[in-house]
């Protein structure tokens, strides 16, 4: 013992003994030793603390098991020692702790690709990486560290979580060394507040961070290191002395207070030849000596080293509980967009370049997306993964809701322009999570005469350019995908007529470095054919003819080429006519691209498998034998999922109020049913909750478009709608009563911009069916009436009775369009009532019925008509249809959308006439039978003045301009 010591401990013996408080204080009996603060006691009750809080979480519906990955490069054994103890400990609890040991040779890239994956793994809760790294590449520790996500940083080593506990801000992640020594501190009973503390060490992981947790637990900080004067006076002066400085014992008695906490965080390899191993664990104060001044003292071993796995544990633990929450959330925390509305309302265009829409990747986190499952198309759309769904399949779907229209003038009636308001109402006014669903249009409309879809006014999807042209680009995977099965099956006419039966099957079948063998696609032909060879020099010369040639009737070929732009030349063409083809031509077709029938089956896929699977089952033609010819006997369906893998994920868009929007598919709403993607819509309801909502359009009036939304898509999904938003106007309700023709381009006449109560009365049969059509699906019907400028009070009055008096659930005025969401919160008041009733939802038929009694039962409680009358033409496809086996399908009505009736001249709601179906064709990988009635076509033209005279590119600002 030095003189020094001696002297101290004298003076200590001369206080008065009556004076007992620690630190500053004085002490009792002065021959008491230090309390030992036990860490590995104090850590024993924080992992049952722990183990508790998991149980509860596991038991509070949400199953979450807090994942641990401690991350380790080479396999230093120290570095070992401290994984095994870190593992039972996770274990004990009931943490899914792993060890990720990873070679040597890594290189710093590759191990910033692991730490990515880590990140964005949803099962993951915590990272660590196991320091100092053991690897023969130079790698930068510090990089490495500000890889792991702040969210995962259980370690409290990013330099985010330094930074926020820097300030104060100590709702990061706490580095686990400096806060288990804050808890041994606070369990002494020791007030921190108003204590001096003196901090000895200034290190990353132990001294800067534990000198800001002690000084925002309001004590009075210094901090020591290795350049500070007169380090052993300082000392003294502490009530609570933290020690991380590496130098065994280096911390003496007399350096400390009496009465004093003494945290000492070191620890070190001593030699000692009384112990077996020759060398004994030391920390850096001399525990002998402090022992007898602290008054509380941690010990070396089982004093800090357990509180930091602890507090691992506990970091772990809270991240987990943080995920589980924001599964549970029933609230999104949008961050919505300020609308301004101005007077006069200016153009669409003019509208949505004022509002500057927020990162589409903010929004994606603020719906609940994770990083993983959102593929960034730029800053402001992006495509969700289908894993989504996997992920939340044991969320509650919200209500679902589908807006349709009656039967518009030629210049619509604002559908999308309501759907938008009505969620903007519900997200940015009544606070409700909100999703909107909707088509992608083609670019054959944009370019033609409505300059753009994406709604209209105050009430649009943002960036409405983005949104009506490539967006992502699925409109042109699907034309991809048409003209490559159109490019296969006219080239295996041409080589099944120029070729013999051996030729063609040694080259479909060739040999390979003198092997051949089927793919996977051709063993299916086989199986469809009825063999069950697998070896191709097996076959007989008639199974390989059979196996071979597909015997296309080409008069029976409904596959058609496409493009997604209106040209009329394209309705019918000669194709062939190379001499090259040795005189094969035929005539035939183009369509718009999203009448094509895979736009349908994109639509309409549940799954990839399930895309895939339909993919196959598409009906190209007939065979001379009257059989039908699929895409998998092309041998086609591969290589159609490869080029529609990335398009069957649906694309995230927002409002012009920042609220989401799901955009996906589009298929023709004449020949196809005309709605947006089931996928998009499971993942919407997925999204929002319980009490959220899904709110989605169905195309042109409800008579075709709604119909076909609940008799097709909601017959394939499973899903019921709770309610029907039915679109209308006044102006549409006049032109219906009698009125003047509504033309594009045209002045209305002044029908339309007076009042006339007799014409709007004359015109509400027209209304009255298609609220008629909602309740036969057994959905209750919100109207809602679209105000333009010049209707008055009055006709609005004359609408909202009439519609209740048929049976409406609500009617309201909407002015979304000059308004934003704040002029539909009456609508979305409406829909939130309605949604709330016992969800009575029916289909209007069994798929037991004949297809022409389904024709019937559509015809007559859709349109109002007396029967169904089919040419001696459809009469023989429908036979050869059922014959097939394609009898059980629904059936998709394709009809004018300008009547309810099959002329479009023909206006308000008539019945008992005879609707006439000219054709019927199968699309057997939508799964539907489309009946023709009249001729629609596939193919619109351009009108002598379309909409690209006024489209344009200012090439000084990049900006796109004309787009309405």
């Amino acid at each position: 013992m030095s003189a020094q010591y001696q002297r101290f401990i004298k003076v200590l013996e001369k206080w008065p003994a009556e004076k007992t408080k620690v630190g500053s204080v004085w002490r009792s009996e002065m021959t008491v030793e230090s309390k030992i603060i036990s860490g590995t006691a104090v850590a024993k009750t924080i992992r049952e603390e722990l183990r508790q809080e998991v149980i509860e979480l596991r038991a509070s519906g949400t199953q979450f098991v807090p994942g641990l990955r401690i991350v380790q490069v080479g396999g230093r054994e120290d570095s070992n020692v401290y994984i095994r103890m870190k593992i039972k400990a996770a274990t004990e609890i009931g943490i899914n702790a792993v060890h990720v040991q990873l070679p040597r040779s890594i290189t710093e890239s590759e191990l910033l690709d692991k730490l990515g994956e880590l990140n964005a793994d949803p099962l993951v809760h915590g990272i660590i990486v196991q320091m100092p790294l053991d690897c023969d590449t130079s790698i930068d520790a510090h990089r490495i560290t500000d890889a792991v996500s702040p969210e995962k940083d259980v370690d409290g080593l990013h330099t985010m979580n330094e930074g926020r506990l820097a300030i104060g801000d100590l709702n990061g992640f706490l580095p686990c060394t400096p806060w288990g020594c804050l808890e041994l501190i606070r369990r002494t009973g020791v007030e921190i507040a108003g204590a001096r503390a003196v901090v000895l060490g200034r290190s990353k992981i132990v001294g800067t961070p534990a000198a800001e947790l002690l000084k925002w637990a309001n004590a009075t900080v210094t901090v020591c290191h290795s350049k500070t004067r007169n380090l052993e006076e300082i000392t003294r002066t502490a009530d609570i002395l933290l020690v991380g400085i590496g130098v065994p014992e280096m911390v003496k008695g007399t350096w400390i207070k009496p009465g004093a906490v003494v945290i000492d965080c070191g620890i070190n390899v001593k030699p000692d030849a009384t112990k077996a191993s020759g060398s004994r664990l030391v920390g850096d104060v001399d525990f002998e000596q402090a022992k007898l001044v602290a008054g509380h003292l941690t010990p070396v071993p089982g004093g800090v080293g357990p509180m930091t796995v602890a507090m691992l544990m506990k970091n772990t633990v809270v991240s987990a509980s943080r995920a589980a929450a924001r599964v549970k959330r029933t609230k999104w925390p949008l961050q919505l967009l300020p609308l301004r509305p101005a007077r006069p309302v200016p153009s669409d265009i003019v509208i949505a370049r004022a509002q500057h829409p927020k990162n589409i990747a903010q929004l994606a986190e603020e719906i609940g997306l994770l990083p993983k499952e959102v593929s960034l198309y730029g800053s402001k759309k992006a495509k969700i993964s289908l894993s989504v769904l996997e992920r939340l399949q044991e969320q509650r779907s919200g209500s679902y809701v589908v807006v349709a229209g009656i039967t518009p003038t030629p210049l619509g009636e604002g559908k999308t322009t309501t759907l938008m308001g009505l969620v903007q109402a519900l997200g940015a006014h009544k606070q409700r999570n909100v999703i909107a669903a909707l088509r992608q249009p083609s670019q054959g409309p944009t370019f033609g005469i409505k300059g753009g879809a994406a709604g209209g006014g105050y009430a649009q999807v943002i960036p409405m350019e983005e949104f009506n042209l490539h967006l992502t680009g699925d409109i042109h995977a699907v034309a991809a995908a048409n003209n490559l099965v159109a490019a296969q099956l006219d080239t295996r006419i041409f080589h099944e007529a120029t070729q013999s039966d051996t030729a063609l099957y040694n080259r479909l079948v060739p040999r390979i470095n003198g092997q051949r063998k089927f793919s996977p696609i051709q063993l299916r032909r086989l199986k469809r054919l009825g063999i069950y060879k697998t070896d191709p020099d097996t076959l007989t010369a008639s199974e390989s003819a059979a196996f071979a040639r597909l015997n296309i009737d080409t008069d029976t070929i409904m596959w058609e080429r496409v493009v997604d732009i209106n040209d009329r030349y394209l309705r019918e063409i000669t194709i062939g006519e190379s001499p090259t083809e040795k005189g094969l031509s035929r005539k035939t077709r183009f369509s718009i691209a999203v009448a094509s029938e895979i736009m349908a089956v994109l639509a309409l896929s549940c799954s990839l498998a399930d895309m895939k699977n339909r993919l196959g089952q598409m009906v190209v033609a007939f065979d001379k034998r009257g059989q039908p010819v699929t895409t998998d006997d092309l041998g086609v369906t591969g290589a159609l999922a490869v080029l529609l893998k990335d398009a069957l994920e649906p694309n995230l868009m927002q409002s012009l109020e920042g609220t989401p929007v799901l955009v996906h598919a589009g298929p023709f709403a004449n020949i196809a049913h005309g709605c947006n993607s089931i996928i998009a819509d499971e993942i919407g309801l997925k999204l929002v909750g319980t009490e959220g909502f899904v709110c989605t359009e169905a195309g042109f009036g409800s008579d075709i478009g709604m119909e076909k939304f609940c008799n097709i898509k909601c017959r394939n999904s499973g899903l019921k709608p709770d309610a029907m938003v039915l679109v209308t106007t006044v102006r549409a309700i006049k032109m219906h009563g009698g009125g003047a023709p509504v033309t594009p381009g045209t002045p209305l006449n002044k029908q339309y911009t007076e009042e006339n109560l007799q014409l709007l009365e004359q015109g509400l049969p027209n209304l009255l069916q298609h609220i008629s059509n909602g309740r036969a699906f057994g959905m209750p019907v919100v109207v809602s009436i679209n105000a333009h400028v010049a209707d008055t009070a009055a006709e609005h009055e004359l609408l909202q009775k009439a519609a209740l008096q048929a049976g409406a659930f609500a009617a309201v005025v909407s002015t979304h369009w000059s308004d934003g969401g704040a002029g539909a919160v009456p609508l979305a008041n409406a829909v939130i009532e309605a949604c709330k009733l016992e969800n009575k939802f029916k289909l209007l038929y069994e798929l037991d019925l004949p297809l022409v009694d389904k024709m019937n039962r559509i015809a007559q409680t859709m349109y109002g008509a007396g029967k169904v009358e089919l040419t001696p033409e459809a009469i023989d496809q429908v036979k050869r249809l059922t014959d097939a086996g394609f009898g059980k399908l629904p059936v998709c009505m394709s009809k004018t959308s300008g009547s309810v009736t099959g002329d479009a001249n023909i206006k308000g709601a008539p019945k008992g006439f005879t609707i006439k179906v000219q054709s019927v064709y199968i699309s057997a990988g939508a799964g539907f039978v489309v009946a023709m009635c009249g001729d629609i076509t596939k193919m619109p033209g351009l009108a002598t003045r379309p909409a690209i005279y006024d489209i344009d590119l200012n090439t000084e600002t990049g900006q796109i301009e004309g787009l309405f």
